[in-house]
């Protein structure tokens, strides 16, 4: 059995897993990085519209969701986007920056699981795909993994099998059930970066599938000034993803449609054009059919010149905060990501390793921490994983 013991042994070879494993593997550690799919990386490849947004230059702690916010700042601050950066140009990657600091490879998300994959083999990581992991224990010594073939062993045990989102590519909530093993306490796993469904009573929106417009979407938590689309469930379009990652069953979220708007630019728009319509002046900023539904909603007289002022600021204010009232997300399903996930109170920020349970570390999707939309989150695989990596 001496064949089947190794330093550290890491469940998952998504983002996290395979930064893990290389890093491990190349300051000389024997690992071995196991995966029930049958090859690694398969939710990079569909990141990014299989271009992969690799990392984003803005990458602060502030743009992360956590129980502990200040938990993701040390292994941030230890491996950074330029750090990535330099690996993917050491490999000959070409590259470029998408609006908001987004990097993504100029060919495919292939490129990046190659890089990492490499990087593994560097390090001579071995690795086990298609082996469907049977049971966990831990013999007081070291930790052993039942696989289909065989029992392997390691003093270190890296969980990074990632959150359920996506099932179809094989995501479960498997490092929840295997924390939970081990003591560990978990934050309520739900949907994020994920689109919101509408209600029947707002089923009008749902008419204008396919319309975007660039606006601002607040949820009592966060604002965010990015396209927001509707579609034949509901609103998607990145600042709809970004705010659903902050968004709470049950709560309003609303909608700036002119966040470009000067106050009063309805009362100086009837001063400068009596004749003008309300729909005709929402058609300059948005798109027709948008506009359209938005002035049948107002339900304001044809004319501003046959408009009282009042009637015209409350048509202002409510364009400037529409308020829906989703009924719920598309779910894990369609979610890019999971918030929630194994507690950050019973993890070191610096190594990634239980606190009461010695040599066993979490990272990447499975922790409670979830980046914003572009890049935070690989951003956070790519440095949970090399902060643990530098324990093993």
């Amino acid at each position: 059995m001496a064949h089947d013991l190794y330093d550290a042994i890491i469940l998952g070879a998504g983002a996290a897993g395979l930064m893990c494993a290389a890093t491990a593997g190349q300051r000389g550690r024997r690992v071995l990085l196991v995966d029930h799919a049958d090859a690694p990386g398969k939710k990079i490849l569909i990141s990014g519209g299989g271009r992969c947004n690799f990392t984003n230059i803005g990458t602060a702690p502030d743009r992360f969701l956590s129980a502990n916010p200040h938990f993701a700042k040390s292994a941030l601050g230890r491996y950074t986007p330029a750090d990535f950066l330099s690996l993917v140009e050491r490999h000959g990657i070409a590259w470029h920056e998408k609006t908001l600091g987004q990097l993504f490879c100029d060919g495919s998300a292939r490129q990046i699981v190659a890089m990492l994959a490499g990087e593994c083999e560097i390090g001579g990581v071995e690795l086990a795909l298609s082996s469907p992991i049977a049971a966990v224990d831990h013999d007081g010594s070291a930790f052993r993994v039942s696989l289909p073939a065989r029992t392997v062993g390691a003093p270190r045990l890296v969980i990074a099998t990632g959150g359920p989102s996506i099932p179809k590519l094989g995501a479960t909530g498997f490092a929840y059930d295997l924390a939970r093993r081990f003591g560990l306490k978990v934050v309520e796993p739900r949907p994020a970066l994920v689109p919101l469904t509408l209600g029947a009573d707002e089923a009008l929106f749902r008419s204008l599938s396919g319309v975007a417009a660039e606006v601002v979407v607040e949820t009592g938590r966060a604002a965010f000034r990015e396209a927001a689309l509707f579609t034949h469930r509901g609103l998607s379009g990145p600042a709809i993803l970004q705010a659903s990652s902050y968004w709470r069953s049950r709560e309003p979220i609303h909608i700036d449609f002119l966040p470009d708007a000067d106050r009063g630019w309805l009362r100086d728009a009837k001063r400068a054009q009596p004749r003008t319509t309300v729909r005709r002046q929402l058609a300059i900023a948005l798109p027709d059919r948008l506009a359209e539904t938005l002035a049948e909603r107002l339900a304001l007289p044809a004319e501003l010149a046959n408009t009282p002022d009042r009637r015209l600021e409350e048509a202002e204010r409510r364009l400037a905060a529409w308020a829906f009232h989703p009924d719920g997300t598309e779910g894990f399903a369609k979610a890019e990501v999971t918030v929630g996930g194994i507690s950050t109170a019973d993890l070191s920020s610096q190594t990634l390793e239980a606190r009461r349970v010695p040599g066993l570390h979490a990272i990447g999707e499975a922790v409670d921490v979830t980046g914003w939309l572009g890049g935070y989150n690989f951003q956070w695989a790519w440095a949970s994983g090399w902060a643990a990596a530098q324990q093993l």
